[in-house]
């Protein structure tokens, strides 16, 4: 999935502005911008080209050559059941969002965002070029790598554009925002039809290789225009202490050594099986987020109308994770649907089915605009839906997709291959109500944040969707079958009345609010 100002956004902080160049002649722009800009929009554009592309062959590689598998796809794939399927892509995707904190942590603390990013990429990379080896043990090395590399690059990338400005005030800072996302869905977009194609068609494994050379292409990109970035990049805002860093770099190891040793066990006695590592992964995907909110509402520091606003967000959090619980499975239910029970044509032109993960981003660069210009006619009409309303919204859409999922699942059901278009239509829905849910969630974690974990809050915005993708990967380890019309139905009811109730208790949520609408 691609976003505007969504999951994948980033939030605007301060910097610098562009200084004029020598003899006093102004310093070249990127339409207006920082040069700087341009080495960040790249590098982003190429890193999620990477990203978007893997992702889109993901769940058809691992179907490919097991029992949900047809259509006549290629062999070579890992032949897993949709369930395993599903569990080890939400887990995945958990995963990335989840280790966004302390990938954000580590800029701040211990190398800088600019050493951060460089790291990241070189992860990132190493990952792809390790799912390219063909083997079951290789994949998974290389999809845990991509993780790590992606969840430390994404913070930090986002904190260096806001680096580029000066402060609130700049009035470029918006606009700078605006054209950095667009390298986020015209990486995603271009993807899966390059990769996508290539992985499916050809060779599953040179398509991640493709996706490695995406990597590559941004790195790069990123360490030759290192020098149009802010000199403030390359700091480490708040350096851990030689204390501290013994006391991180204890713990980390006596960690490590725990794990090494329960895991070494149980595959030296034979009882290791995929779910030794995925059923703790997706625990740790909703336990964390909950102490981290828990920890946020037990903290004494907090004044009252800090507590208030923090209870307030708390029904925004459980909003979202029940958004992105059915919104991400874009990705693997209905991938997986179209891949074995779609046609491969329509009006008569056969395309890859990876190209459904296009369609999102191709909406978010069609719709985004117009979404904005919705709310700001309304707003000069005075009639702007509340943020709590947009959210509403939100939840609402993405059940209607699912209703709307409902009827190519029932016409499939006798083996018939549905038209792609019902695919089109699903998605087509669930990008609308990406786009009440996203910004506005982006928003208001912005303006609810109490001052003590300011510069915290947008990692729990991401743990938002960690939570909603690990209750997938948890009913899917169960056994639950989330393409199945029962389950489908259920997941559809859940949100829209989830939708319901945050539109009744409105009131009592924008009181918590306090003076944020």
């Amino acid at each position: 999935m691609a976003s505007s100002l969504t999951k994948d956004s980033p939030e605007p902080t301060g910097g610098r502005p562009t200084a004029p160049g020598p003899q006093g002649v102004p310093e070249k722009t990127f339409f207006g911008h920082p040069r700087g800009l341009a080495t960040l929009f790249m590098t982003e554009m190429w890193e999620r080209f990477s990203f978007y592309g893997m992702r889109a062959l993901l769940t058809i590689y691992l179907i490919s050559g097991g029992p949900e598998a047809s259509k006549g796809l290629q062999g070579g794939g890992l032949g897993m059941t949709l369930a395993t399927t599903t569990a080890i892509y939400s887990i995945y995707l958990s995963m990335v969002y989840l280790l966004a904190m302390p990938g954000g942590w580590l800029g701040d603390r211990v190398w800088g965002p600019r050493r951060t990013v460089t790291i990241a990429a070189c992860t990132i990379m190493a990952g792809h070029l390790t799912l390219a080896l063909p083997g079951s043990g290789t994949f998974f090395a290389g999809l845990g790598l991509v993780a790590l590399g992606s969840g430390l690059l994404k913070s930090n990338i986002s904190t260096m554009v806001g680096h580029l400005y000066d402060g609130t005030d700049d009035p470029r800072r918006d606009g700078g925002f605006t054209i950095f996302y667009m390298g986020i869905n015209i990486g995603a977009f271009f993807a899966p039809l390059v990769i996508g194609t290539v992985g499916e068609k050809y060779s599953w494994h040179l398509g991640f290789a493709l996706a490695a050379l995406g990597m590559g292409i941004g790195l790069l990109v990123f360490l030759l225009g290192t020098k149009h970035l802010a000199p403030r990049s390359s700091h480490v805002p708040t350096p851990l202490s030689a204390e501290e860093r013994a006391s991180w770099l204890r713990k980390g190891l006596t960690w490590l050594l725990i794990g090494s040793v329960f895991y070494g066990l149980a595959v030296f006695t034979g009882h290791f099986t995929i779910n030794w590592a995925m059923v703790p992964l997706t625990l740790a995907g909703i336990v964390i987020p909950a102490g981290v909110l828990v920890r946020m509402k037990r903290d004494q520091d907090l004044s009252p109308a800090e507590q208030a606003k923090l209870s307030g967000y708390i029904w925004f959090f459980v909003a979202a994770a029940v958004f992105w619980m059915i919104y991400d499975q874009g990705g693997s239910t209905i991938q997986a649907f179209g891949t074995t029970k779609a046609a491969g044509h329509v009006f008569g032109i056969g395309f890859p089915t990876s190209w459904y993960q296009s369609l999102n981003p191709v909406f978010i660069m069609a719709l985004a605009p117009v979404i904005a210009w919705l709310w700001l006619w309304l707003n000069r009409r005075g009639q702007e839906p509340s943020t709590v309303v947009k959210f509403a919204a939100g939840l609402a859409f993405v059940g209607v997709s699912f209703f709307f999922f409902l009827i190519p699942l029932m016409l499939a059901a006798d083996g018939t291959l549905v038209s792609p278009v019902w695919l089109v239509g699903i998605y087509l829905i669930q990008t609308v109500g990406e786009l009440c849910v996203s910004p506005v969630g982006l928003s208001v974690t912005t303006k609810m944040a109490p001052a003590k974990y300011a510069g915290q809050m947008m990692g729990v915005w991401f743990l938002a969707v960690t939570a909603g993708d690990s209750v997938t990967g948890m009913l899917s380890i169960a056994g639950v079958d989330l393409s199945r019309t029962g389950v489908v139905a259920v997941e559809a009811a859940l949100a829209t009345l989830a939708g319901f109730a945050v539109f009744m208790y409105r009131r009592t949520v924008r009181g918590l609010m306090g003076d944020v609408r």
